[in-house]
């Protein structure tokens, strides 16, 4: 896509995932991308790798270690990295982290957790970028929330509540950021083949289960593909495939539809099997981001 030629792209939670699979239509369309997560034995690997897809000379693939929960890392790592692109013109905020569970056997610091990354994480390297986008008077922003940053489920009240905050920080710096000619796009994706799904489905509780049906998950690859011509073309919401796209339009012209057909389900379930009294042994799940 010629648009991210030379474009200078900052990408959180970019060694796996959706965020690598953008990275990597970046590095192959000539942009200059830098690419950060906690994780840097996965930043090295992949940055080696998209060297390879390197398109013209001198293009720069940078990999940062960065913890986004830190206001001071994100501050230092945005410096450190407008210093070495020669500049910012993209911003994705992409890192994430996600626990399904029953709404009283999450564990407490979980709530803590999940907001701190989703929500706090896209506020910390936002406002670390700003002074950069407003000093230049362009750019662009993208928040990576979920179809759950627009409807709840079942087993993701932590998750759903981190990424609707994404949604009402996007709506509010979008009017923000108009006078400086920056534009901001939130991004809804629906079930990614990606490892933070396959961390999810080993804690997943059943009833979220049967309400996902038997939706097969969008390739990583596929949803980075909407998410940059949705973000070239300056679109404020972002909504990639057919499915989500009625959804959201069910959600928001028809919600008692969709919100009788989703706990119909749920009751039909509930109503086939005992419900477990038992609280479930906790499990480690190693967070990605």
């Amino acid at each position: 896509m010629d648009w991210y030629r030379n474009k200078k792209v900052f990408i959180t939670g970019g060694s796996s995932g959706i965020g690598r699979a953008t990275a990597e239509h970046l590095v192959r369309w000539g942009a200059d991308v830098a690419i950060a997560s906690r994780g840097m034995d996965r930043l090295r690997e992949a940055a080696e790798e998209f060297r390879g897809h390197a398109v013209r000379p001198g293009q720069k693939i940078l990999a940062m270690p960065l913890d986004v929960t830190s206001p001071k890392q994100c501050h230092k790592v945005a410096q450190k990295a407008v210093l070495e692109l020669g500049g910012v013109d993209v911003l994705i905020n992409n890192a994430g982290a996600s626990w399904p569970g029953y709404l009283d056997r999450i564990p407490d610091e979980v709530w803590d957790f999940l907001m701190r990354v989703n929500y706090m994480g896209t506020v910390n390297c936002t406002r670390a970028f700003l002074p950069f986008f407003i000093q230049q008077e362009s750019g662009r922003i993208a928040n990576v929330s979920s179809v759950l940053g627009f409807m709840g489920l079942f087993g993701y009240s932590a998750y759903a509540a981190s990424k609707f905050a994404v949604v009402g920080f996007s709506e509010s710096i979008r009017q923000d950021l108009l006078r400086y000619h920056v534009k901001v796009s939130v991004f809804y994706p629906p079930d990614t083949d990606t490892p933070l799904l396959h961390q999810e489905d080993r804690i997943k509780p059943d009833e979220t289960r049967v309400l996902a049906g038997k939706i097969k998950p969008m390739s990583a690859d596929a949803v980075a593909l909407h998410l940059l011509k949705g973000l070239a073309r300056g679109k404020f919401i972002i909504i990639p495939g057919f499915l989500s796209k009625l959804t959201y339009g069910l959600n928001r012209y028809a919600p008692s539809l969709l919100r009788g057909f989703l706990d119909r389900e749920l009751r039909n379930y509930q109503k086939r099997i005992q419900l477990p009294k038992e609280t479930a042994p906790a499990l480690k799940t190693r967070f990605t981001g």
